[in-house]
């Protein structure tokens, strides 16, 4: 079973030592790091040789907060995924993280199963959002110029293999399962990833999955009794 780098951000030292106690019990996370701000993260991961996979990322820090950090470092290594782990729950927090490439959203008060659930569907999947992540999502969409977006999908711009990769994205599977159920290699599912990616301009598979929503490619029914 393969590693996974895990760095941490946030500036109480307390939580930061608490929820590394809890994720070093499990036998496949390694922390690799641990930051009280967002400049002394993206120093680190601009000099280390051992990247993260994935982060845990504060939102409120000094000298660099979780937004502008998580936007930093998806410009430069746009494969590390970061999950939101903070106190702020609104809806203004959720979208701005969602915006800027976010692989998920979780509050401070989450159980500790649902921190390493998430930690393992992110590294696995590219993305995990919870129901109260993909209700916001949705209200978004809806209030965009007063309703839903239309399927404007421009035929032209996606092929039909890349659309059916797409849906399948969207659905949670893993490239394997893709490669699986289209008959096609996992390298041949990386590529039309990567053509995606490109082509609907997003920073990874969770911008994917937001154009996939928004393009209702998929219907993604969140339970809102949350």
């Amino acid at each position: 079973m393969k590693k996974i780098n895990i760095a941490i951000a946030d500036d109480e030292e307390l939580f930061r030592k608490g929820i590394r106690f809890l994720l070093e019990r499990e036998s496949n996370f390694n922390i690799c790091f641990e930051a009280e701000n967002g400049k002394s993260l993206t120093d680190f991961i601009s000099s280390t040789e051992e990247l993260p996979d994935v982060i845990l990322m504060d939102l409120k820090m000094p000298e660099m907060n979780g937004i502008e950090t998580t936007k930093s470092i998806h410009k430069s290594n746009p494969d590390i995924k970061i999950i939101a782990l903070t106190s702020f729950g609104s809806k203004s927090f959720i979208t701005n993280m969602i915006d800027v490439g976010a692989s998920s959203y979780l509050l401070k008060n989450t159980s500790p199963k649902i921190v390493i659930h998430t930690i393992n569907k992110v590294f696995e999947k590219g993305f995990y959002y919870d129901d109260k992540v993909l209700k916001i999502i949705h209200e978004n969409i809806k209030s965009s110029s007063g309703k839903r977006i239309k399927n404007d999908l421009d035929k032209k711009l996606l092929s039909k293999r890349e659309i059916d990769v797409l849906e399948l994205i969207c659905e949670q599977y893993t490239t394997p399962e893709i490669a699986e159920k289209l008959y096609i290699s996992t390298r041949t599912v990386e590529g039309h990833r990567t053509n995606l990616l490109l082509k609907t301009q997003s920073k990874n598979v969770a911008g994917l999955v937001i154009y996939g929503i928004q393009k209702k490619l998929i219907e993604i029914t969140p339970n809102f009794d949350y």
